[in-house]
This record gives C-alpha cells, sequence and structure tokens, in this order.
C-alpha cells in the first residue's frame, strides 16, 4: 500500500482526478479561481481584454502560444499595457517536454502574486498545460504534495493533464523533494 511520501502513479492521479467530489463543470465557465490570485482559464477569456479587465487580471501566462489551431495566437502585443504577458510554446502532446517551462512559469505567477496582481494561466481549453504550470507552481512555491495541489485544484475546476505531462509532474515532486532534503542535510 502506497503512503503518501510514496511518489503517485499515473494511474493514482488519473483516478483522483475522475473520482466524486471533485469539480463539477459548469457550462459557460471561461475561467476559475483556483488558487488565491490565480485563475486558469480557456482561449476564450485570454483573447477578451473587456472580461479580463472586469476580472481583475493584471498578468497572463499563455501556456498555449503559437499560431496553429491547438495554440492561442497573442502576445504582449495583442495586450499593450492591460496586462504585464508571458507565453511558451507548449503543445498538448505526450511526448511535449514541459518541465524545461515550470521554473520560468513559477517565476511569473509568483511575481504577480507578489504584485497583489492577479494572473490567468490559459492553454487552448485550460484543462491540461496550463493546469499542469499551476500545479508545478504550488508544489514548487507553495510546497504542496502533487495529490494535494490536484485535490486543491480540483475542487475549482477541471482538471486533467495528459500522460506525459502527469509523469513530469511526478518527477517533478521526486526532484522538490530530493533537494528539500538535500538542503535540510546541508543546514544540520
Amino acid at each position: 500500500m502506497a503512503t503518501p511520501a510514496d511518489p503517485p502513479s499515473v494511474e493514482e492521479l488519473q483516478d483522483l482526478m475522475s473520482s466524486e467530489g471533485g469539480f463539477v463543470m459548469m457550462p459557460g465557465r471561461a475561467y476559475d479561481e483556483v488558487h488565491p490570485g490565480i485563475l486558469i482559464g480557456e482561449a476564450s477569456i485570454a483573447l477578451n481584454k473587456v472580461r479580463l479587465q472586469s476580472a481583475g487580471v493584471t498578468h497572463v501566462l499563455n501556456c498555449a502560444e503559437g499560431t496553429s489551431a491547438f495554440h492561442v495566437k497573442t502576445g504582449a502585443g495583442f495586450y499593450g499595457d492591460i496586462v504585464k504577458y508571458y507565453g511558451i510554446q507548449a503543445t498538448d502532446s505526450e511526448g511535449f517536454s514541459l518541465r524545461p517551462f515550470f521554473d520560468g512559469c513559477s517565476d511569473f505567477i509568483a511575481s504577480a502574486l507578489a504584485d497583489n496582481g492577479k494572473v490567468l494561466v490559459h492553454c487552448r481549453e485550460g484543462v491540461s498545460r496550463s493546469t499542469t504550470v499551476v500545479l508545478a507552481f504550488l508544489m514548487a512555491r507553495r510546497g504542496m504534495a502533487l495529490r494535494d495541489a490536484i485535490t486543491g485544484v480540483r475542487k475549482h475546476r477541471e482538471v486533467y493533464p495528459n500522460e506525459g505531462f502527469l509523469r513530469q509532474l511526478i518527477e517533478y515532486e521526486q526532484e522538490l523533494r530530493q533537494s528539500s532534503s538535500g538542503a535540510s542535510a546541508v543546514g544540520s
């Protein structure tokens, strides 16, 4: 039997994401606040500057930057001085390595929150790439275990990173634990 200290399996996380007691998708919800100051959303909210302003968004993190049908074509020029912008060209496929972007995205989210801002983290549908980045932030910057981060976010929004992203999050959690225990050993 696995203990909370054991790394979760992909299957366990998928079960957690599909179990009862989580978020019930409401039609027409383009975004949801999943943690204080952090919204996860889909393309429609990212492309609507008026709605962004009315939602109090000060920062936008586009996890699907690009021009194909599977990406969201925005950028700093699209927003002008309405919001601060950061974008990554990520593809929602199991083979795409999103891990190299975790630290930069976490820095951007942390900066938004430090400025008492509100950050919209989005991708095309708002359930895989953007969710993965927010989960990585919660683990790295809020010290949450992956299971707890998923459970917390899922209370507010559908959560379903693809299998490859789940594997990367599991590995990232292990890296964070190792660096944390290494730092503790050095400080002893």
